[in-house]
């Protein structure tokens, strides 16, 4: 377990009642490193945030898939929550380099506040989670401003850890 960026062993602010949440993406990670880096870090429950998570290219990480393996290997549950992926359009303009970095986080705000995740999402559901999408590393990747967007909303509840 562990996060490379910005530094290991991140943590976003926290308070005394904080609920512990990790992100993950499978991309560049075998089979085994994926499943132990979630059963080291003792996440109950990953929270499949990807646009498209039925792709043949997802492997192992396929939505068919990964609730057998989560539960065989880890004992722990898949929940899919796509109210916090992107839309296609959205990924599709920033993928194509019609969207910086930073536009594309300000939309995709912008997405998900219209969507009232904070409103419509237990943060309960978070605790000991783990929210998974298909980068290797959070900084280029949605699940950070995910994150960042309920820490904000939920008033620094969430202490984060990127598992890489």
């Amino acid at each position: 377990m562990g996060a490379e960026w910005p530094a290991r062993g991140f943590t976003m602010k926290s308070s005394k009642s904080a609920v512990q949440v990790a992100s993950i993406g499978f991309t560049g990670k075998s089979a085994q490193k994926f499943f132990s880096l979630l059963k080291d870090a003792h996440v109950r429950t990953v929270l499949d945030i990807r646009l498209n998570n039925t792709s043949q290219l997802a492997g192992f990480a396929k939505k068919q898939d990964l609730p057998f393996f989560l539960e065989q290997l880890c004992n722990a549950a898949y929940v899919e929550i796509p109210e916090l992926a992107p839309e296609p359009e959205l990924l599709k303009r920033y993928q194509g380099k019609q969207l910086s970095w930073e536009n594309f986080r300000e939309e995709y705000f912008d997405l998900i506040a219209r969507r009232r995740v904070e409103s419509n999402l237990d943060i309960a559901l978070f605790d000991s989670g783990c929210l998974l999408c298909s980068e290797h590393l959070p900084h280029h990747c949605h699940r950070m401003f995910a994150l960042e967007y309920l820490n904000q909303q939920w008033n620094s509840r969430l202490s984060v850890t990127h598992l890489t």
